[in-house]
């Protein structure tokens, strides 16, 4: 199908039957959205067998959710977090890369295949961890901010591996790695004076008019995110700047509140997306390796970031529960086997074998989650928390 209405039509229909069916069998509502993708997908009964630009067109929901992170995050604690948690982002990512791209190497993967594959799946999601956590939990309590700085270092991390990938300069990592933190600087600089300046000199002329309050809010997040990602960062990263940025007005809470449907509409697309992506014919041949790396990722990942947490002074029943929550592979895990695979350095084999790893613990850690700590997607009301 190329009719882009009759798809949308399809997709949300389809998914408010699913997910009331998953409410009823008390299943995570996140779950009924996958499931949507694979039985009107390409590798279901093929009502869309062509979901490349609903994929592109929910990948608005990530840079929203981004967006209302930010603005929900004050710029000095978050400044002090992330430079606190630098270090073991870097040594826990390490080690969860050493650890898949061993056991890619001894279920016969080549080595350059395993080091794609581990360098692909060391990261966590941001969209699953931020959409499990309550929200009160997420932007006032300790542990939401940890998470958020944990993830967005990641984010940086996974952008560097893209860029040696694609060529970049692979030739000499240190300048590679300056100028994508000299990038990051400046367009934070930028856009905290454009805000102060600008942007709020805007409001307070035109603070009466609520439309032209809610359009500038939208039109600043998706602009820095888009510079971002022109600039050779990702569209995330430029929508969490805009977002701490904006922050800064007073303002920007009930702006937060306004855009929270709008951004669930298209994580509801980036969730089918998931699904749609999903082909079993396809993917048989790297099933059983699969499984067995989504386990080891999802029971091995917790149990290192626990370490990492207590080790860092943080108490353990904070950190067992940021490993939890953080216990999946990520949705950069995609397009960095993506960008390998256009690059001729793995095959088709090993981007399916990261595909299927990413959907296994999407929905093996969703479940984890669900049933073990509050979420505002619970079906049990006594866990439910938004």
């Amino acid at each position: 199908m190329d009719n882009i209405i009759f798809e949308l039509v399809l997709i949300f229909a389809g998914a408010a039957i699913l997910a009331t069916l998953f409410l009823y069998l008390k299943q995570p509502i996140i779950l009924a959205y996958i499931a949507l993708g694979v039985v009107i997908g390409p590798s279901g009964i093929g009502l869309i067998d062509n979901p490349h630009h609903i994929e592109q067109l929910s990948h608005i929901g990530i840079i929203l959710l981004l967006f209302l992170i930010g603005l929900n995050l004050r710029p000095d604690r978050m400044a002090g977090l992330v430079g606190r948690v630098s270090a073991l982002t870097f040594i826990t990512s390490t080690m969860f890369m050493l650890l898949t791209t061993l056991a890619a190497l001894l279920m016969g993967f080549s080595l350059v295949h395993g080091l794609v594959i581990g360098a692909a799946l060391m990261f966590s999601s941001t969209i699953v961890g931020l959409k499990l956590i309550p929200t009160t939990t997420l932007h006032h309590k300790h542990r939401g901010e940890m998470m958020v700085s944990v993830l967005l270092l990641q984010d940086i991390l996974a952008i560097i591996i893209i860029l040696l990938i694609t060529g970049g300069q692979e030739d000499n990592i240190p300048l590679t790695v300056s100028l994508l933190l000299l990038k990051l600087f400046l367009l934070t600089v930028i856009s905290f004076y454009v805000v102060k300046y600008v942007i709020t000199a805007l409001y307070i002329k035109f603070d009466t008019i609520h439309e032209h309050t809610f359009l500038m809010s939208l039109g600043w997040g998706l602009m820095v995110a888009g510079v971002a990602d022109y600039i050779g960062l990702s569209f995330e990263m430029g929508a969490f700047i805009a977002g701490v940025s904006f922050s800064t007005l007073p303002i920007a809470l009930v702006i937060a509140e306004e855009l929270k449907p709008l951004r669930d509409f298209f994580l509801i697309l980036f969730f089918f997306s998931i699904g749609a992506q999903f082909d079993l014919l396809v993917m048989r041949d790297v099933i059983l390796p699969g499984i067995v790396i989504a386990l080891i990722i999802v029971l091995v990942k917790p149990l290192i970031f626990r370490w990492g947490f207590n080790l860092g002074g943080e108490k353990d029943y904070v950190s067992k529960e940021l490993g939890i929550r953080l216990g999946q592979a990520s949705e950069f895990s995609l397009l960095v086997a993506y960008t390998a695979l256009v690059s001729g350095l793995i095959d088709q084999r090993s981007s399916y074998l990261i595909q299927t790893v990413v959907i296994l613990t999407f929905v093996i850690s969703t479940y984890w989650v669900i049933n073990k700590y509050p979420t505002p997607i619970s079906s049990e009301a006594s866990r439910r928390r938004d």
